[in-house]
């Protein structure tokens, strides 16, 4: 219902607040108008009164009295009978509950609270009308109090905690309120979630009042440090500090905020155990708890921690969720799809970005349901594009959730990328770093007595720990060897005759000493399978069956090297890390190159297509012993699967092995294949300009060489491509004219196609603009469409985009500003709110409009651009949109200056090192930027670099505007310009810049 005028909808508000009690009228105007009463107060009130009572009850007649506002003496007051005001049934609720006791009174409480949806009067505060809605709201609170202290006695404290919660959203500062939801997280189990709290409100009341919580809240904070714990943690031993900490993350999210954590330490340190202990009592409390593990190894999959926790993550949605999440950008991650993959020739497509973001989302889904805790183990086993994963993930982590990861501080030492990711994570506010050291002599005496059930005497303790150094994982291997020998107490004596040995590396062999061959071969085979060893896999790369595999590793585990693995009947997996890798650096090279074929064999014979980057490296990890055409497609199927989960990294490094495999054999095809993979992945990181042009002639030739005239115009346009957003255009002008050469020589149309675009963007690039605008206008409609449709093929995909903004932007600068904008028109029309082809439409709208002096124009086109990518996961393409917006707010006067400053970071931060397409055309729009801002000393240093950067880069298709820019800065300064303007006309003229011509021409004739 529309209450009408702000003054009338107070009148409403406080007659409901206070239904069946009258007030007076005086009191009333006092209420609305405070001080600033108006003459007419009176009439004003009578007249609304008259209003909302026709409001309420539409067919009234005239002068009528009505059901619900009613005169009461010199006042009013709102009758309301059963049903119909939520405040009355609310305050008989609470009458009623009082009057009753146990579950009865209980239910009334429940249906009273649960009335509340938010603060009283809520959108209608005011000075002089806040007390009534306070009072209201304090009868809430008092509610939840008697309820609170009911439903706790009861057992049944969940009863009232959407009510409490929203109280304490309401009165953050009221200590009642707060403890009483603290005392009922606490008997509901949540008890981290209630210490959180509670060091919240304590901290929001030291920060914002300056005291200390009050006898009420101390106490509900006693009760819970008396209950027993969720978690006793009995299997750890000297990490009591180190749990604290883990656990205030924890407690963190469960509160609704967030946690991020990184232990760190020596291998066998306990880091796994710790963590193990933390999620344990957080799924106690309630919490998701998801694990993502990474493996050692170049064959574990790219993005595999991540794989595993994307998958838990949909697995613990609704059937109908999960799809919707499966059917976008996570399907590349879950199930990536073999296949040719080819770059767009723009760059920048964010592609790992928006993989990234979606992740990001669905963590945000999840956590809306529960609290959630996402465990990254052995992060430094993972791949570059999984630690991006994790460090834009703790950038932007929602609330409610905490991240833990684990790493090896040696052995090895983290890698760079590993050390840039915890840098940027260091930085964040809610990050701790918790490194893990070795356990002290008492501490090693204590776990002894746990493994073996016998306590060492002070010399054997003292022995044990120098021998350890305090290592947990050694020290609980080293009492397997003690363990049951002696009556009680073990003694120094006893230790040194147990024969300890001096590393884990010795301990394993010795037990592997005791194995015969078939046992220590099967052993070797699984130490090269990976951490987790799937019994059927095996039992074929062991070559025996499935019987005689289990048979071999029963000694296996009862030495403690492999162990059955949780919840999987159908797969072992090794007891630590330390124990595999010990296993393998027992085995020798020629052995290890051997059983990696077997391994291969073994995989090749599964019908699951995700082993693909597992048989890719088992087949190089064989060398010679594989046929190099099977290592060579295995390694490009690995690349490809690597790359449609954006782990370029990883597809880079598998698509470089397998050219060189192929190129070693002689095998051209399979060569080919993989650099036409492997020049693809680079340009999906960063466009052609960081391609590897050697790689790109490479393929060039290939393709010649096997008669494959596209292929290698596909590699030859990449190339071209590659010098031209570079603006190396020396390089690129030959290119252009063996493209166009080579073009009109063909009969292929998409081979024409290169030709013709190529040398007309070239044309373009070097100014000639009318040359440029006849090139494309004269084949746009022809060679485009004989072009193949269909397919996902970006490089096609980008010259179908690219031929029409380009003659879109030819047509503006030739002088026809209205027919490039129904070309630009049309295409955004058919754009279809596809992110990338609005990018696209864009990038070329705004710079046509800017050059064209358009505000209006490029401020629209600007906006629509940023509105489909906010992000700006097209990153190179998004900058000139937000360059243009800060264009057209300057010189429509929005902060000129302000702008201006904008826009120079942004030219810096993209634009500028290394060059890039356009650069000096926006120094001489900033430069405009800074004359609309009146600041012409600014103006001149960013034309002069304009100058510079055409100089260097020698790309002068806007030179023209930049010598018209030269024009105005000396009328500007009040300093003869017709000269400079004169000069501006003539030079565009010459290069048919008819746009530049004309406005040259106007300045000359205005002035």
């Amino acid at each position: 219902m529309d209450t009408g005028p702000r003054q009338q909808a107070y009148l409403l508000a406080l007659l409901l607040a206070r239904a069946g009690r009258p007030i007076s009228t005086a009191e009333l105007i006092e209420l609305i108008w405070g001080a600033d009463v108006p003459s007419s107060a009176l009439n004003i009130l009578q007249k609304y009164v008259g209003t909302l009572r026709r409001l309420l009850e539409p067919a009234l007649p005239a002068r009528g009295v009505g059901s619900y506002l009613q005169r009461r003496g010199g006042g009013y007051l709102f009758a309301a009978g059963p049903g119909v005001l939520d405040v009355s049934a609310f305050r008989e609720l609470v009458e009623s509950a009082r009057a009753r006791s146990g579950d009865e009174a209980l239910d009334h409480y429940a249906r009273a609270l649960d009335l509340w949806q938010g603060a009283a009067g809520d959108g209608l505060t005011h000075p002089t009308a806040t007390s009534v809605f306070t009072a209201l709201d304090g009868e809430l609170f008092d509610a939840c109090a008697a309820a609170t202290a009911l439903a706790v006695s009861l057992g049944q404290p969940r009863r009232v905690l959407r009510p409490l919660q929203l109280a304490a959203r309401l009165a953050p500062l009221h200590e009642p309120v707060q403890s009483a939801l603290v005392t009922a997280l606490a008997a509901a189990g949540q008890q981290a979630e209630a210490l959180a709290l509670f060091a919240a409100v304590r901290a929001r009341l030291a920060d914002e009042l300056g005291i200390d919580p009050g006898p009420e809240l101390l106490a509900a904070q006693q009760r819970i440090l008396h209950q027993p714990t969720a978690t006793a943690g009995d299997g750890l031993v000297g990490r009591a500090e180190e749990l604290a900490l883990l656990h205030q993350a924890v407690r963190s999210a469960l509160s609704g905020g967030t946690g991020l954590a990184v232990v760190e330490g020596e291998p066998g340190v306990g880091k796994t155990r710790l963590l193990e202990e933390v999620t344990a009592e957080a799924e106690h409390l309630g919490a998701l708890v998801v694990w993502g593990r990474c493996l050692q190894g170049d064959g574990t999959p790219a993005m595999w921690p991540w794989v595993q926790v994307v998958g838990a993550l949909l697995d613990s949605l609704p059937p109908a969720a999960r799809e919707r999440w499966h059917a976008g950008d996570l399907r590349r991650l879950l199930e990536p799809r073999d296949g040719v993959v080819s770059a767009p020739v723009l760059p920048d497509t964010g592609a790992q970005f928006r993989l990234f973001e979606r992740v990001v989302a669905l963590v945000g889904q999840v956590r809306s349901e529960r609290p959630l805790v996402l465990v990254l183990d052995d992060l430094q086993w993972a791949d570059v594009a999984s630690l991006g994963l994790f460090g834009h993930l703790a950038a932007r982590l929602p609330g409610a959730t905490v991240v833990l990861g684990a790493l090896r501080d040696r052995a090895p030492v983290p890698g760079s990328e590993l050390a840039r990711m915890l840098a940027g994570a260091s930085r964040l506010p809610h990050h701790r770093r918790i490194r893990l050291g070795p356990l002290g002599a008492d501490e090693v005496a204590e776990l002894v007595r746990r493994e073996t059930g016998q306590a060492p005497g002070p010399g054997a303790a003292r022995s044990i720990h120098a021998r350890t150094a305090g290592n947990p994982f050694f020290v609980r291997e080293l009492s397997r060897l003690l363990a049951g020998d002696g009556d009680g107490v073990l003694t120094a004596d006893a230790a040194a005759r147990a024969g300890v040995p001096s590393t884990v590396r010795d301990v394993v062999r010795d037990r592997m000493a005791g194995l015969d061959d078939d046992a220590a071969g099967l052993l070797q085979v699984a130490a090269l399978v990976g951490r987790d060893v799937d019994l059927g896999l095996l039992a074929r790369a062991a070559a025996i069956d499935g019987q005689t595999c289990l048979d071999r590793l029963e000694p296996l585990q009862g030495l403690g090297l492999l162990e059955p693995a949780p919840g999987d009947p159908f797969s072992f997996r090794f007891a630590h890390d330390l124990v595999r890798e010990s296993v393998v650096g027992a085995t020798s090279p020629v052995r290890a190159t051997r059983l990696h074929l077997r391994v291969a064999e073994a995989l090749a014979g599964t019908d699951d297509e995700s082993v693909a980057e597992r048989l890719a490296h088992h087949l190089w990890a064989a060398g010679p012993l594989a046929d190099p055409a099977r290592t060579a497609d295995a390694l490009v199927r690995a690349g490809s699967r690597a790359a449609a989960k954006s782990a370029f990294e990883a597809a880079e490094r598998q698509l470089r092995a397998a050219a060189q495999v192929a190129r070693t054999a002689g095998l051209a095809e399979l060569e080919l294949a993989a650099l036409a993979q492997l020049t693809a992945v680079s340009g999906m990181r960063s466009g052609y300009v960081g391609s590897a042009l050697d790689l790109l002639e490479r393929a060039e030739q290939l393709a010649r060489a096997l008669g494959r005239e596209r292929e290698a115009a596909d590699f030859l346009f990449s190339r071209w491509a590659a010098y031209s957003q570079g603006i190396q255009l020396d390089h690129a002008g030959r290119l252009a004219r063996r493209l166009l050469d080579q073009g009109e020589a063909s009969g292929d149309p998409l081979v024409r196609a290169y030709g013709r675009h190529a040398w007309g963007i070239h044309q373009w690039d070097v100014g000639n603009i009318g040359e440029s605008f006849r090139y494309l206008s004269g084949t746009s409609s022809t060679v485009l469409d004989d072009l193949p449709h269909g397919g996902e093929d970006p490089l096609r995909r980008d010259l179908r985009l690219l031929w029409p903004v380009m003659l879109a932007l030819m047509t503006a600068l030739h002088g026809d500003v209205a027919g490039a904008r129904v070309l630009f028109d049309r295409m955004e029309a058919a754009a279809d709110d596809d992110p990338y082809v609005i990018a696209v439409w864009s990038a070329f709208s705004v710079t046509a409009a800017a050059l064209a002096g358009d505000a209006a124009w490029a401020m629209r086109a600007a906006k629509r651009g940023i509105a489909m990518d906010p992000e700006r996961t097209f990153v190179f393409l998004g900058s000139y949109q937000r360059l243009a917006l800060c264009w057209a707010r300057a010189v429509t006067g929005d902060d000129p200056a302000g702008a201006a400053t904008e826009a120079a970071d942004i030219i810096a931060a993209t634009l500028l090192d290394p060059p890039r397409s356009g650069v000096a055309t926006w120094y001489g729009l900033l430069a405009e930027m800074w004359l609309a801002a009146g600041m012409t000393d600014e103006a001149a240093a960013a034309l002069d670099r304009a100058d510079v950067l055409l100089d260097r880069c020698d790309q002068r298709y806007a030179e023209g505007h930049v010598l018209l820019l030269r024009a105005r800065l000396l009328q500007g300064r009040g300093m003869p310009f017709r000269e400079a303007a004169e000069r501006a006309r003539t030079l565009s003229v010459e290069r048919e810049a008819n746009l530049f011509a004309d406005r040259a021409q106007d300045l000359l004739a205005r002035h």
